[in-house]
């Protein structure tokens, strides 16, 4: 079992990992791999502040409690990556949009988190607004009846011209876009999900043999919603290999900056890891 004392946790080093202004990096890690390795748990626990632990400690289930201190340690493990600052001293508060920023960093990060089952993820960046998601997208909810309800005129209408076997995919596309975009905002569903749409040009482009990748994607505003699709660039991630036999995963990126970015080439860099235990760049 792997566990590490305060007076370790601080003396280790990482070599640094460099992000250009125009780059995005997503991270991963399957907290299911860290099920039963109570030793490291207990490291994770001691990167923790009061506050976080007693948030953690809040949640019923003993598997929602363990991917809640796997995410928080997951989060400020990979951002020692970037600074020199060790896991258990960042320091977090939210930001004017009530979103979690760091404080005590010496380089403009943003950052992003989303979960689900079998996997969390991380979306990094500079200076700019930044929200990402990822779903199940085995999951047998009725999407059609969602996707009428919250989705824009214009989407039910592409979605539902669609083959029928296509539909249940669509409906993801859009639904981890939507998602990434109120997140890069951070101000949750108070924008309601039905004033802006996503066009989605099914182009592929591919990242070695771990994702497909969608970068092709329009976003619109209903008349009555002040925002400019300009500064806006959004991504679909379809990882090529399932998380396991039964699921499978849809990621998207919502990158909001302050100038119009329509001819911004940016590129990614994908890292698998283990909070503590170093990465693997894909």
């Amino acid at each position: 079992m792997n566990s590490f004392s305060q007076s370790e946790l601080s003396a280790r080093t990482k070599q640094k990992i460099n992000i250009a202004s125009n780059e995005v990096h997503l991270w991963m890690t399957k907290p299911e791999e860290l099920l039963g390795d109570d030793g490291l748990l207990a490291s994770y626990q001691a990167l923790l502040t009061p506050s976080e632990l007693e948030k953690q400690q809040r949640y019923k289930f003993a598997k929602d409690r363990h991917d809640a201190l796997v995410t928080r340690a997951f989060i400020r493990d990979l951002l020692s990556y970037y600074d020199d600052v060790a896991p258990q001293d960042w320091q977090f508060e939210k930001g004017a949009k009530d979103k979690p920023e760091v404080v005590n960093c010496s380089i403009p990060l943003r950052f992003n988190i989303s979960h689900t089952k079998s996997l969390i993820i991380c979306a990094v960046t500079l200076e700019n607004d930044i929200g990402c998601d990822v779903e199940n997208t085995g999951r047998s909810n009725n999407v059609l009846a969602i996707a009428g309800r919250y989705y824009s005129q214009q989407e039910n209408l592409e979605l539902f011209e669609l083959p029928t076997h296509q539909q249940h995919d669509r409906f993801y596309d859009y639904w981890t876009l939507k998602e990434a975009y109120i997140k890069a905002w951070g101000l949750g569903l108070s924008i309601p999900l039905v004033d802006y749409s996503f066009k989605i040009n099914d182009d592929m482009d591919y990242y070695k043999e771990y994702f497909a990748i969608k970068n092709d994607i329009n976003l619109s505003f209903a008349e009555h919603r002040e925002d400019k699709a300009n500064i806006w660039r959004n991504w679909l991630f379809y990882p090529t290999v399932k998380i396991d036999e039964k699921q499978e995963h849809r990621l998207a990126i919502s990158l909001r900056s302050t100038n119009d970015n329509q001819d911004t080439e940016y590129k990614f860099r994908f890292f698998n890891t283990l909070p503590l235990l170093g990465y693997q760049e894909l």
